[in-house]
């Protein structure tokens, strides 16, 4: 199916989004849409004939536990609501532990890169497979932007996602920032992956900014797309013509006229690269070739052990696992940890306007010794309620206001210190 260009649509910039010329199709994040209720933009983008895909964030196709019923249901509502032609998600872990290792289940709040071993292949085809089955649309999958690599590798980029493809059939959403993410921080060539990859599989493009702080390239999505990121796009599009091109945002948001200079820019960037004759990527989805038998568990708990060690050093405390860079390892404890705080604020902004400038650094403190769970409302409540056991923040008004808040969504008595150690006492004797 050829998309054309597109836009990633978020609620912010749904009115530009509208207005923006030479619009083909958009993409949104299948969790933040309603199954019951479409937001009236996309409604109308609809009604237009625009396009819209639903892109998964949660699925973690890549974790060691096979994908979640629920949460494949509710991709597939979501295709079924949107009419789509396909679904994306991600190469990736997002959550680990539970009661494969026996020990409490970590949430990363982000897409995490799997190990491209073999264990972890076998254990990802199978997963793609139980999602291909369960989804009413063809699926794609993305490869992701990463900050640390994993020790002991044994495939490349290219080479793990041409195996991918090779044995479920699935799809490609190739992203080129990621992969120029992915040489400044993991020194690996753009070109040899793409020269690798089975570029016939692709199903779409993304195209994004990021910013490079003390030699390490953040994928941050709130910045203009760099030249070294168009110079991938430029290379992948003289190698085949790709079905569909997508700009993603998703912070610090430009006005519509910088919006729609950046789509024109992309759009001069392909149009230069087209002078060699390329390939146009096909509608359907490549052969696969015979299923292979399902990974042993035994597979499956010795990625479930790595991932765990890995999250646990990235979010609540525990050992760097043997064979990872520590400082690396610190910059990306430092990015979720950042990244949390950042998606708190946002869904429930009376914190920072109650705590003002505290708010940062108390909930970097909160965040250090408390991983996310329950998602990010349940997250603010506790961080509020920490606060509150510890008797702050130190200013009268400012404790009552945040006391008052917490009792309107908890709807309980403010905590007390007495709390703090009647859960202490119960998480060492559950674990929890």
């Amino acid at each position: 199916m050829k998309l054309g260009m597109g836009i990633g649509w978020r609620p912010e910039i749904a009115d530009a989004v509208e207005a923006l010329p030479g619009i083909d199709w958009v993409e949104a994040v299948a969790e933040n849409i309603c199954a019951g209720h479409l937001p009236d933009s996309l409604v109308r983008l609809r009604e237009r004939g625009v396009t819209v895909v639903p892109h998964g964030v949660s699925l973690g196709l890549g974790g060691a536990d096979r994908p979640d019923a629920g949460r494949l249901a509710d991709l597939a509502a979501r295709a079924e609501l949107l009419s789509a032609p396909l679904v994306t998600e991600h190469i990736a872990f997002v959550r680990a532990g539970g009661p494969r290792t026996a020990s409490p289940g970590l949430e990363a709040g982000h897409l995490l890169p799997v190990p491209r071993t073999r264990d972890a292949l076998d254990v990802l085809c199978e997963n793609v497979r139980i999602a291909q089955g369960s989804l009413p649309v063809p699926l794609a999958l993305e490869n992701i932007a990463a900050l640390i690599s994993w020790p002991g590798e044994e495939l490349t980029e290219g080479q793990f996602l041409a195996e991918l493809v090779e044995r479920t059939g699935v799809r490609l959403l190739i992203d080129v920032a990621n992969l120029h993410t992915n040489h400044v921080n993991r020194g690996e060539d753009p070109a040899t992956a793409l020269d690798e990859l089975p570029v016939e599989a692709i199903a779409y493009v993304h195209v994004a900014g990021g910013v490079e702080k003390d030699g390490v390239w953040h994928d941050t999505h709130a910045h203009p797309v760099t030249e070294p990121v168009l110079d991938v796009l430029a290379a992948l599009r003289s190698r085949i013509d790709p079905p569909g091109v997508l700009l993603e945002r998703d912070d610090d948001f430009p006005p519509a006229g910088e919006l729609a200079g950046e789509l024109d820019t992309i759009r001069a960037t392909l149009d230069r690269a087209a002078g060699s004759v390329a390939r146009s990527a096909p509608a359907a989805q490549p052969p696969a070739r015979p299923v292979a038998p399902a990974p042993p568990e035994a597979t499956r708990d010795r990625l479930a052990a790595a991932q765990t060690g890995l999250l646990s050093a990235l979010v609540a405390g525990g050992p760097v696992p043997q064979g990872f860079d520590r400082h690396r390892l610190g910059v990306q404890r430092r990015a979720l940890a950042a990244k949390r705080a950042g998606v708190v604020a946002k869904v429930a902004p009376e914190l920072p306007e109650i705590l003002g400038t505290e708010y940062r650094d108390a909930f970097l403190a909160y965040a250090a010794t408390r991983p996310l769970s329950g998602g990010y409302r349940r997250d603010a409540l506790d961080f509020a309620e920490e606060l509150l056991i510890a008797g702050r923040p130190a200013d009268a008004a400012a404790r009552r206001r945040l006391t008052h808040w917490w009792q309107d969504r908890a709807g309980a008595r403010p905590p007390r210190r007495t709390t703090l150690f009647v859960r202490a006492a119960r998480a060492a004797l559950t674990g929890r």
